[in-house]
């Protein structure tokens, strides 16, 4: 699109893009503060827990992040994403403030992380079907790319934030007698209050906006050009189908199995990085809190452009002249070949044969899985508003994250399984071998099995 065609569109479906950015940096700024404190919460001048129960800390907050999904996917079909999305931010902000006062103990800090769990599990339903809402079906994955990247740029901002505080906030510093690890989780739980007051100044759907004068007409048509989708909505209504969709019949559906495979098979691996990365810097290249900070910054400031790009990949794909699914499933065959590049991690990552410069080489190849990931993920989220109507978009997105998070525990169970294993035969480092291996072909598996639930595109149209 021209210059000059974008200005006389109007470029307000980017702003609401902006406000999910936000949103989503916050949810994964408040994710990520336990995994910078692991080292802390597992050493013997801190909480003294072994690896298996921070897994269990993070794999129950994954379990309740997925339950819930399934939930706030539905209700936010219901009520719409306005009240959904800012409910959810209030939950788990609340309740990742309150993980401060949870002390040493392993059952408050997983219960505290539960219910912070259940508050985020509104986000991604929201945005993708804010996305499906706001943006033609060409600009979707983009969209969904630049909102998507806020979880690497909230995990970027924790990877500095929380060693900060764990230095700063000590003697006669600490504020009211709060420790480093308290104040991470309190300032980081805070921030999301202050996107509520953008949030319900800003959004509206179009439909509201555009009646008011704040959207144009011609963004307005623009939004809403993709014909299959337009007739859809009218055979819909034609027939007299319901508006809201019954959560139970979109699993009669090969699209949303299609969905789930591939939610279930990968969503587990950027949960790997995100909790389980400053411990493999640490064990693996005996980096301390502090010098684990920039290369962890690096990889998830790397996926962004993962994130973005891949986003972009099947717009290319599509302006030149092929149909949007294929284009999509396209994207995600080449992406999905890039993790492979996590089998050489151990390699590049021996000391021993690279020296000094082992530690960026098996960091520059986890970069190359980061941004494969997100890039996956931007496009994996934009094929439920390829085949669905918008109005079942937050409850079949809820189906998949509900599958992504079961992934996720299963995932982080065998990390903390297979570490707390082999230290105690005297070599870790094999658990993370096996763990890059399990990474590396995951995204091709899923990849294939979502082809063979969904050779061909369909657009669901009778619901």
């Amino acid at each position: 699109m021209s210059k000059s065609t974008a200005e006389k569109i109007g470029n307000y479906r980017w702003i609401i893009a902006a406000l999910l950015l936000f949103s989503t940096t916050v949810n994964y700024m408040d994710r990520n503060v336990i995994s910078f404190l692991k080292s802390y919460f597992c050493s013997p001048e801190g909480f003294g827990w072994t690896n298996t129960e921070f897994s269990y800390v993070t794999s129950v907050f994954t379990a309740f992040y997925a339950g819930f999904t399934l939930f706030a996917g539905m209700i936010i079909d219901k009520i719409g994403t306005k009240l959904g999305l800012a409910f959810s931010l209030i939950i788990w902000s609340l309740f990742g403030v309150l993980n401060a006062f949870a002390g040493k103990t392993v059952a408050l800090h997983i219960a505290m992380r539960s219910l912070f769990g259940a508050g985020e599990a509104g986000n991604f339903p929201a945005s993708i079907k804010t996305v499906a809402e706001w943006f033609p079906k060409k600009e979707r994955a983009l969209a969904t790319g630049i909102f998507n990247s806020g979880s690497n740029i909230g995990a970027m901002i924790a990877a500095l934030f929380v060693p900060w505080c764990m230095v700063y906030f000590t003697g006669d510093n600490m504020i009211f007698g709060l420790e480093g690890w308290q104040m991470a989780f309190i300032l980081t739980g805070s921030i999301g209050f202050l996107w509520l007051f953008f949030w319900f100044a800003v959004y509206g759907n179009p439909k509201q906006l555009v009646e008011k004068g704040t959207l144009k007409k011609a963004e307005y048509d623009y939004i809403h050009s993709d014909a299959d989708e337009a007739a859809a909505a009218a055979a819909s209504l034609a027939a007299g189908n319901p508006v809201k969709v019954r959560w139970g019949q979109l699993l009669g559906y090969r699209q949303t199995w299609s969905f789930v495979v591939g939610k279930f098979m990968t969503d587990g691996i950027w949960w790997f990085l995100l909790f389980w990365l400053p411990d493999f810097l640490k064990k693996q290249f005996h980096m301390t809190p502090q010098e684990v900070m920039w290369p962890t910054f690096t990889v998830f400031g790397v996926a962004i452009i993962g994130s973005v790009f891949g986003g972009s990949i099947p717009m290319f794909f599509m302006n030149k002249g092929m149909e949007a699914y294929k284009a999509r499933m396209t994207a995600m065959l080449l992406i999905a070949i890039a993790p492979l590049a996590l089998l050489s991690t151990s390699y590049f990552g021996n000391v021993e044969i690279f020296g000094s410069n082992a530690s960026i080489l098996a960091v520059a190849v986890i970069c190359l899985g980061g941004a494969a990931h997100q890039a996956w993920s931007a496009n994996l989220f934009t094929t439920v508003s390829d085949m669905f109507p918008k109005k079942a978009v937050g409850s079949v997105t809820g189906i998949g994250a509900a599958a992504g998070g079961l992934g996720g525990v299963l995932v982080q169970l065998l990390a903390g399984g297979l570490t707390d294993h082999f230290e105690a035969l005297g070599n870790e480092k094999i658990a993370y071998t096996i763990m890059f291996g399990v990474c590396a072909f995951s995204y091709l598996i899923a990849w294939a099995i979502m082809k063979f639930l969904v050779p061909k595109f369909k657009l669901i149209t009778d619901l």
